[in-house]
């Protein structure tokens, strides 16, 4: 923070929702808009540049996953917080969110004083996930695990494509799109995906992606 300021980048593809959290950021005593971007990319390419204290952060972006930058931004600046901003309550996306360091995870219809104070908290070096959820997580995280695993060497090129999409945070109707696939074909490899890794949740497959990771 600069001058006592709490620096706040916004990011959503939405003008009006970009509108609506400037207004309240601005109207804050203490904090101040760095920053602004509506896509993947151009997240990342203002954080790198603005340095942001805060970001707020769109779960699905229109060329990506908010996920997913939370994961870029803050392997380039772990200084920055991230507070992952989504229209519902989603566990998988929750869960992708802890695994790439968000702070904290605010619904867009939350209150704008709750907003204020949750921008407040995170830059102070507090979270906002429930410990008990965040507890879960890391404990699946840190079981560690062979990399020669040979649940993971029965997936074939096409399941592993899938299950990556699938630790992003992604819908099956994402990753159909990405993947140039039918929304019920994507349904069907999901299945087979966790019946062979012997998972019974896509939360639980984000996990699993996370240990084969070295980052994490």
């Amino acid at each position: 923070m600069s001058d006592g300021q709490i620096r706040v980048m916004l990011v959503d593809d939405h003008e009006v929702v970009r509108e609506g959290l400037r207004t309240l950021v601005g109207r804050s005593e203490g904090m101040t808009v760095a920053a602004e971007a509506g896509t993947m990319a151009e997240a990342i390419e203002a954080a790198a540049r603005a340095k942001p204290d805060v970001i707020i952060m769109d779960v699905r972006l229109p060329d990506g996953s908010g996920v997913e930058a939370c994961r870029t931004i803050r392997e380039a600046r772990p200084e920055t917080k991230v507070i992952m901003l989504t229209s519902y309550a989603d566990d998988e996306a929750l869960f992708a969110s802890i695994i790439a360091g968000a702070a904290g995870y605010l619904l867009k219809q939350t209150r704008g004083q709750a907003v204020i104070d949750a921008i407040t908290s995170v830059a102070q070096g507090r979270s906002l996930l429930d410990p008990n959820v965040t507890g879960k997580v890391l404990e699946r995280v840190r079981r560690g695990r062979d990399d020669e695993d040979p649940a993971f060497a029965s997936l074939t090129e096409q399941e592993r494509k899938v299950l990556e999409h699938l630790a992003e945070g992604r819908t099956n109707r994402e990753i159909g799109e990405a993947l140039f696939l039918a929304e019920k074909t994507v349904k069907n490899y999901v299945s087979r995906i966790l019946d062979k890794l012997g998972l019974s949740r896509r939360a639980e497959a984000a996990a699993y992606m996370a240990k084969r990771r070295p980052r994490f």
